[in-house]
């Protein structure tokens, strides 16, 4: 990864390894490499995108770098603190600045709990202001997200899908991040509530100078959303390019079917849909040598002897293929 004074994330070599056992009487014990070696970087104020099919290790990801899951092995800096290497204490602290918002807003709120409840919390655990202040800054932040203050005295289950990943995106915002891990937000949606999401944390980027690790296998999201995309195959990246270079002129076999399978709004546009042959291996047992070979239009005899490695092209474009090394 290359140097930038902008940087404000930074992963290298990150894996992340499950190990499951399976039969019976007797178990044989697998590991799982749910992510295996990936490296990027997150520059300040920037959408960083993140996708793949379901089970490409995408979540894990975003869950390592915040330390949900202990990774086995990696680096990974937020503004050039060592994330992994802080302690209790250090970890706590640090999470202030990276936060989460869940593709599931239902299951991460307590439904015995009111949301003006939910939010204040935090506020008293962490004295971020005197209790007299939690509840106008409450309702600041519920309208912040385009939520009316009565919302306060409301519980989970009397919002929409849409209002209560409003309310997930007002946690995310209490203690003034600067990195959100928006994983699968708002795949749970309709398609008109998705947009008015999206257009909510564009907003919110440029007003609170925020970047984002933006995890989704929606690719039309995807690309109106983000300013790089890094394409994720069985916990590893195939490609990583800005936008227009992945969606305009892919290199992977993968990343060009994946695009080709993503319908573009406008029926002025002729589109032909290609599909991937076979399923998606087992993560426990994957192909020899490059994972994809087995549905690759563009297999080689080598590509299944050998993994390709990751080669950095012009512009910080990144591919790893037997096309091009």
């Amino acid at each position: 990864m290359t140097d930038n004074p902008s940087t404000l994330l930074t992963v290298q070599n990150l894996k992340k390894h499950f190990k499951i056992r399976r039969g019976f009487p007797k178990s044989v014990t697998y590991s799982v490499k749910a992510v295996d070696g990936v490296s990027f970087d997150i520059y300040a104020k920037e959408a960083f995108g993140l996708a793949g099919e379901s089970g490409c290790g995408k979540s894990t990801v975003g869950r390592c770098i915040l330390r949900l899951i202990e990774p086995d092995a990696g680096q990974v800096a937020l503004a050039e603190t060592d994330v992994l290497g802080l302690d209790k204490k250090g970890l706590r602290k640090m999470r202030k600045k990276m936060q989460i918002i869940f593709q599931d807003p239902y299951s991460s709120l307590n439904p015995r709990r009111t949301i003006g409840q939910t939010l204040a919390e935090p506020m008293r655990v962490h004295r971020l202001c005197p209790k007299r202040e939690i509840p106008e800054r409450v309702k600041g932040l519920l309208k912040n997200v385009g939520l009316s203050e009565n919302a306060v005295n409301k519980y989970p289950h009397e919002f929409s899908g849409g209002q209560r990943q409003r309310v997930g995106i007002a946690r995310a915002l209490l203690f003034n991040p600067k990195l959100i891990v928006a994983d699968e937000a708002v795949s749970a949606l309709d398609v008109s509530i998705q947009m008015q999401i999206l257009q909510l944390l564009q907003e919110l980027k440029e007003t609170h100078g925020l970047s984002y690790l933006f995890i989704s296998h929606d690719l039309a999201v995807v690309r109106h959303f983000c300013q790089r995309v890094a394409i994720m195959y069985l916990g590893k990246f195939v490609e990583l390019g800005t936008v227009s270079q992945i969606f305009d002129d892919p290199l992977h076999p993968y990343t060009t079917t994946l695009r080709n399978a993503s319908p573009i709004p406008d029926p002025e546009i002729e589109q032909h849909f290609s599909q991937l042959k076979g399923e998606v291996p087992s993560p426990i047992s994957p192909p020899q040598g490059c994972h994809f070979h087995p549905r690759c239009p563009k297999e080689k005899l080598v590509c299944s002897r050998q993994a390709p490695v990751w080669t950095e092209l012009e512009d910080g474009r990144g591919v790893a293929c037997h096309l091009y090394t």
